[in-house]
């Protein structure tokens, strides 16, 4: 049975993605702070799915438990797929260096982290999945929320080098790029419903995407060109407009 190791899985994203690779076939593993929340996610897992599924208590801040973390999982995942983020304040972020370091260190740096122990472990045995859950507001900055995009701006490069650094290891490297989605960290925003995706429908691109070894993809799938157009426009045209 293979198995999918989920990195942040409390999150409404990552609860569709556990459930879409379990209901595959894959044994799950649930690692999240405070991993005694997961315990009803792990029990309607196993129960509706039939597969093994442990929790595991990880903090994405907490950078130097990670090797120790990955180290004693009770195997080693197949498939690992990065959905932790943290979107912040941009007002408070640009006034308090508090809340503009949890911003890039949960969204850029602690992803780093762990995906630099996690790859060295695929790259030894030649083979593996990683899956990083960026976004489109990486790919220009907005003054709405720059702190937050420029962190998910680095972690989408990042991405896109450990796809280059470990092609030639046998380990495949998936960045996924969602438009807005429907989740607990998007609820006090107003979201326009014709751009934005159920958390369900990014569990089933993500997977789709591992089994045909998708390099990049967008959820849903037009932000490509969405984002295509705004980044074709220029600078001082840009800086006037209020994103």
């Amino acid at each position: 049975m293979p198995t999918a190791l989920i990195l942040g899985a409390a999150s409404d994203m990552a609860v569709a993605i556990a459930k879409k690779f379990a209901s595959q076939g894959y044994a799950v593993q649930l690692a999240a702070r405070n991993a005694h929340r997961l315990q009803p996610l792990l029990s309607d897992i196993a129960i509706r799915y039939n597969v093994a599924a442990t929790v595991h208590e990880f903090d994405a801040r907490q950078f130097a438990s990670h090797p120790q973390f990955f180290d004693t999982l009770p195997a080693l995942p197949d498939v690992t797929i990065c959905v932790f983020g943290y979107l912040g304040d941009q007002a408070t972020a640009s006034a308090d260096w508090k809340e503009c370091a949890q911003i890039i260190e949960t969204n850029y740096t602690g992803a780093v982290s762990i995906l630099n122990v996690i790859s060295n472990k695929y790259a030894s045995r030649k083979s593996g999945t990683i899956v990083g859950i960026s976004s489109v507001a990486g790919e220009r900055g907005r003054q709405s929320n720059y702190i937050y995009g420029s962190a998910k701006a680095g972690f989408t490069a990042y991405l896109s080098g450990l796809r280059n650094s470990m092609y030639h290891k046998g380990v495949h490297v998936v960045t996924v790029q969602p438009g807005f989605v429907y989740t607990k960290m998007t609820e006090h925003l107003q979201l326009p419903a014709l751009l934005t995706a159920k958390p369900e429908a990014v569990a089933k691109a993500v997977y789709k995407a591992v089994v045909k070894k998708k390099n990049v993809i967008y959820v849903k799938w037009f932000w490509r060109w969405i984002m295509f157009i705004i980044k074709c426009i220029p600078e001082f045209i840009f800086k006037k407009m209020k994103l």
